[in-house]
């Protein structure tokens, strides 16, 4: 079982766990922020939350386009994107709305996307997370221990007996859920069609998305999409959703929905950067050959060639789509990336200096010129740059750390070189080397706030379990 699956799991666990140590019925709002933000540690925790501009601008502009018709809600929204290959989407306690990946390499549009999202913030605004409280106590205690076994077992590398031994416990709880949580599918649905008619997407796209996620090649319990365990009677919700939208009519006067990316060209990002790197391949190469001239096809297949490295075809097929998508900045601000990585630094800074600006991606842009500014030689402006994202969206740039240290150590700063690379290696996880260049940082560092800074973070450190660290 893959290492986000396990986290998935986790998750599951945490919440009924949890859960199950209220009172009936009776989570307040104070009650569950506090379950929302030891849950948000422990996804930080994973790190596997992807951090992609030009997704997120999608899902947030979806999501919060949806939002704008309803009323004002206990809990403020907020949307992620997974790390995984899952077909899957779910909402946490406090209205935190999770997409995975595996679900847009799913979808064609941005209709069924908006459809998937509108039942998510469903089961949020009904609070369906919070009613689910008293039937987690349908779930027997060795199940949930077993889960927990499972897990634990799972994460220490116990290889594939702990993962049936989770997935069997999972699948007995799930099965404890079934009769309570089809009735909360049921008004997610019947709710996500009324907020998509009523914001402009086609409520069709609901139907479709399910329709196509069902009809996905799996064979037995381990090959269905992980959205129809977690979103039990799918079937049902199927022929209810097209019985619903038998007589559906698109308004006379179409209502307008906010602009965003096109779809294609998210999907084939988001598979050229974080998929399969040979099944996806395949894929795309074999799509290509049908259509040679698809802009979101080449965008996509020259990405996955410049992560095999093969930079003058990644190069290739990305000045092909930009023949078709004039000026497109996620299209430039890769291009620009694998300049660096090509050795054409000029190139790189040319393409990049005209997207840093840019509302989306400009950060991004403004990162990978400071590495291409660096490489040329241009520590002052590098460094500039850098503190600026870090100041900006720092969780999205770890690594920047690591080039300030870099540029520290130019500058014979050794003392602030010690201070970068210990916060990077913390941010990356890596506590051995955190803690010896953190120790360095206290004993040299002048600085009295930088010298708190490192001493917090290794404090931090030292108070994890010996077993983490």
């Amino acid at each position: 079982m893959k290492f986000p699956r396990r986290f998935f799991l986790g998750c599951f666990i945490f919440i009924f766990m949890g859960w199950s140590c209220l009172p009936s019925f009776a989570i307040s709002i104070p009650d569950e922020q506090k379950l929302s933000y030891k849950f948000m540690e422990m996804m930080k925790e994973q790190r596997v939350i992807l951090h992609d501009p030009v997704a997120m601008h999608m899902i947030n502009t979806v999501g919060y386009h949806i939002l704008s018709n309803l009323p004002t809600q206990p809990f403020n929204f907020n949307f992620y994107l997974i790390n995984d290959d899952s077909f899957n989407a779910f909402a946490s306690p406090a209205s935190n709305i999770f997409i995975y990946k595996g679900l847009l390499f799913a979808l064609d549009n941005i209709d069924e996307f908006a459809g998937i999202m509108a039942h998510e913030i469903a089961h949020a605004v009904s609070r369906h997370v919070s009613q689910s409280i008293d039937r987690s106590k349908m779930v027997s205690i060795g199940s949930m221990a077993g889960m927990l076994a499972g897990a634990l077992i799972g994460a220490a590398g116990g290889g594939e007996a702990a993962s049936a031994l989770a997935m069997g416990t999972m699948a007995a709880s799930q099965s404890a859920m079934l009769a309570f949580t089809r009735e909360n599918e049921t008004d997610a649905d019947q709710k996500a069609v009324q907020f998509l008619s009523e914001t402009g997407y086609c409520p069709t796209g609901l139907l479709s998305g399910l329709t196509k996620m069902r009809a996905s090649d799996y064979r037995g319990i381990e090959g269905i999409p992980d959205y129809f365990k977690t979103h039990p009677g799918t079937w049902n919700r199927i022929i209810n959703l097209a019985g619903l939208l038998a007589d559906y009519k698109p308004p006379q006067e179409k209502i307008k929905v906010p602009d965003t990316f096109d779809f294609d060209m998210v999907k084939y990002r988001i598979l050229g950067l974080y998929g399969n790197l040979d099944t996806d391949f395949n894929k795309l190469e074999t799509r290509l050959q049908d259509e040679p001239e698809n802009p979101a096809l080449n965008y996509g297949i020259g990405l996955l060639y410049a992560r095999k490295n093969q930079r003058a075809l990644a190069i290739l097929h990305l000045k092909k789509a930009l023949s078709v998508k004039l000026f497109e900045p996620m299209i430039l601000l890769e291009l620009g990336r694998i300049y660096i990585h090509d050795g054409q630094l000029e190139n790189a800074k040319n393409v990049l200096a005209g997207v840093k600006d840019n509302p989306i991606m400009g950060l991004w842009a403004r990162y990978y010129l400071a590495i291409a500014q660096l490489e040329s030689g241009d520590k002052l402006l590098a460094e500039k740059n850098l503190k600026q994202v870090l100041d900006e969206k720092v969780e999205a740039f770890p690594r920047a750390y690591y080039h300030l240290a870099n540029i520290m150590s130019q500058k014979k700063k050794q003392a602030m070189s010690h201070y970068y690379l210990g916060v990077y290696y913390s941010e990356s996880r890596d506590f051995k080397n955190a803690i010896r260049h953190l120790g360095r940082a206290i004993e040299t560092i002048e600085d009295p706030k930088t010298k708190e800074d490192a001493q917090k973070r290794l404090d931090r450190i030292y108070a994890l379990p010996k077993s983490k660290r």
